[in-house]
């Protein structure tokens, strides 16, 4: 018997859990009938894990009718490298792979320099080439509404125009969850089948479903580093400022992104029920702990939206 069938009573003994479960469902499969070429943005962080487990649930037992798309900095945690390329071949999937070396090395994007520099915003220029080159018209998201001010503004399918950009005002209406696909050639949609979902829904699931995530979600000793009120890992990739010095501690992470702005959290929780009694006493957002690029302004994450991004 399938994971996916094993896995549905479990679900069901969580009743919101199952709900949320059965919108993403509709979601997926409402996508699938009425547009022609989807793709599933999948990083192997949690909500992307999540995100394919719903959709391999949803099609069960036919394989996924659409291919998955990782947009690679190059400076990806090498966990989550690891991870995703197991995923990939365990499920049988087509991985696309966007790389923003590539846009780096073509000129399309420039790099910026220095200790605090980061390749995060570039992923926006590498993000749109793979849905242009793709020919790609809904693209699957695992953003979600509790994420950041800027997201709870999104419509579950947010419609982009002819330059990959995202206008709040020019959203449709979702009453009664009819969803409107509608777009001309060189437009898309960018689909949300998380977007009602929360971080402790997320660990809950996880938990619940027994689903795999890469080891940096959990409890871990690692060399880091405080900056600017956060815990950066001390990679390869982090360049270290006059009087900073590695430390070791127990930490865990609670998103996972380039590797040289995304934070960890000091933690013991080394398991999924762990974590989720953690995540229900927590007072602040994974990305506002967590994401050094989301601190740049209020409107910061608003700003790269309207660009292209996520």
């Amino acid at each position: 018997m399938s994971q996916y069938a094993k896995s549905t009573a479990s679900t069901y003994e969580l009743p919101h859990l199952a709900a949320l479960e059965a919108e993403s469902a509709h979601i997926f499969r409402e996508v699938a009938a009425t547009f022609e070429r989807p793709v599933l943005l999948f990083s192997g962080g949690k909500d992307s894990v999540v995100m394919l487990h719903l959709a391999a649930k949803a099609f069960w037992p036919a394989p996924l009718p659409f291919p998955v798309l990782h947009i690679d900095t190059g400076h990806n945690f090498d966990e989550v490298i690891e991870f995703r390329d197991r995923t990939v071949e365990r499920l049988g999937l087509r991985l696309i792979v966007g790389r923003v070396q590539d846009d780096i090395d073509a000129g399309r994007v420039v790099e910026d320099t220095g200790p605090r520099a980061s390749r995060n915003r570039l992923q926006t220029s590498t993000l749109l080439r793979s849905i242009r080159e793709g020919g790609f018209d809904a693209v699957f998201g695992g953003a979600r509404r509790d994420e950041e001010k800027a997201r709870a503004k999104e419509r579950v399918f947010s419609f982009r125009d002819e330059y990959g950009q995202w206008d709040p005002r020019a959203q449709r209406p979702e009453l009664w969850n009819l969803y409107n696909g509608r777009h001309r050639p060189g437009e898309h949609i960018r689909v949300f089948p998380l977007s009602n979902w929360t971080e402790l829904d997320i660990w809950s699931y996880l938990a619940t479903e027994e689903i795999e995530l890469p080891s940096l979600y959990y409890a871990h000793r690692r060399p880091v580093v405080q900056r600017d009120g956060m815990l950066l890992a001390h990679t390869r990739f982090l360049r270290l400022l006059d009087g900073e010095r590695p430390y070791e501690a127990t930490v865990r992470f609670r998103t996972v992104g380039d590797a040289t702005c995304t934070g960890c959290v000091e933690s013991t929780a080394a398991t999924p029920a762990e974590v989720v009694a953690e995540v229900a006493a927590a007072r602040v957002t994974e990305r506002g702990a967590t994401r050094a690029d989301d601190r740049i302004s209020e409107a910061g994450m608003e700003d790269r939206k309207r660009e292209g991004y996520f």
